[in-house]
């Protein structure tokens, strides 16, 4: 989305100086991928008042992406499964601090009850079911930042699992990675496991060493994956957490995976990549970025999508 110039102009005068922001509450999203995808917004943020410090607001399966954000403050969960008693809770914890800026990507009222120089609220889904989730969560500050584009989505990693990835990989420094995310949290969304295997044997002079990644849940997968797939396999699903396996992404030279917050971290590393769809809608939720490509089937089901298609789309960026 490109917000008009004329409109955002008329917003420079409303917006606060540098010096009158000193902290910043801002609320993302729970799952890893829409947690990501709203990291441009706080990058937005950041470099327009660099000198304030960020609170951040995030679900305890979110909170990993932010561990090393370098410019927030505290980092404060919300439960889901906690209810309205879970909801008073935060509000009194966040009601301690006066905030110069307020920003809420997640709920619809909350600000209200904080105490904020400066509010910006999510977009309602009414007028934004056009946009890409970046670009719905940018246009809710446009009136607090003069960037008119939203940025590239960040994750950041520490020297610890850079390490850790190096250790791992060691026997494997000089080979062609092909990384896959074979698993999701949904059945529609997972492409068939020998559709993953047709697809780096359709690729096989093109890498060296095919990577797994993916939590423990994808464990069964990835051992009915080794049966049949003709390059070496590393096997990481289930043994790393979600930065040391971004770490390990970082290594690999193609991504290929299921709708899921893999796909994410790879564009956030700026990876070259390819997601499938079946069900979703990936105008909406695909990875942002020019590295990112997607492909989905006409009727939204994943086992409609052949190992020789995305083989075609991969080859042409190779």
């Amino acid at each position: 989305m490109k917000l008009k110039l004329q409109d955002h102009h008329l917003n420079l005068a409303l917006l606060p100086t540098k010096s009158q922001v000193k902290h910043i509450l801002f609320i993302t999203l729970s799952n890893i991928g829409d947690a990501i995808l709203t990291t441009p917004t706080l990058e937005a943020l950041h470099q327009q008042y660099p000198d304030a410090l960020i609170d951040i607001v995030c679900d305890p399966r979110s909170a990993i992406i932010f561990k090393y954000c370098p410019y927030r403050d505290q980092l404060i969960l919300k439960h889901k499964q906690a209810g309205w008693r879970g909801t008073f809770m935060l509000i009194r914890q966040l009601r301690k601090r006066r905030y110069d800026v307020a920003v809420d990507l997640r709920s619809d009222g909350l600000l209200w009850l904080l105490r904020a120089k400066k509010r910006a609220f999510k977009l309602a889904n009414q007028v934004s079911m056009h946009l890409h989730s970046v670009e719905k969560h940018f246009a809710s500050i446009k009136n607090l930042v003069m960037k008119v584009a939203p940025l590239a989505p960040k994750i950041w990693l520490s020297a610890k699992e850079r390490a850790e990835a190096e250790s791992m990989l060691l026997t494997y420094r000089s080979s062609r990675i092909l990384a896959l995310g074979i698993g999701a949290n949904f059945a529609g969304k997972i492409w068939p496991v020998e559709n993953f295997k047709a697809l780096c044997n359709e690729l096989k002079t093109q890498f060296d060493v095919v990577m797994l990644l993916g939590g423990l849940d994808d464990a069964v997968l990835s051992a009915e994956f080794k049966f049949g797939c003709e390059l070496p396999v590393l096997d990481f699903c289930g043994k790393t957490d979600l930065l040391t396996t971004a770490a390990l992404l970082e290594h690999a030279d193609y991504f290929v995976g299921n709708d899921s917050g893999l796909g994410h971290i790879a564009s956030a590393l700026n990876k070259p990549s390819l997601s499938i769809f079946g069900v979703g809608q990936p105008h909406r939720y695909r990875p942002w970025g020019d590295q990112a490509l997607w492909v989905q089937d006409a009727e939204n089901n994943i086992t409609n999508v052949s190992a020789k298609m995305v083989a075609e789309k991969i080859a042409c960026r190779l």
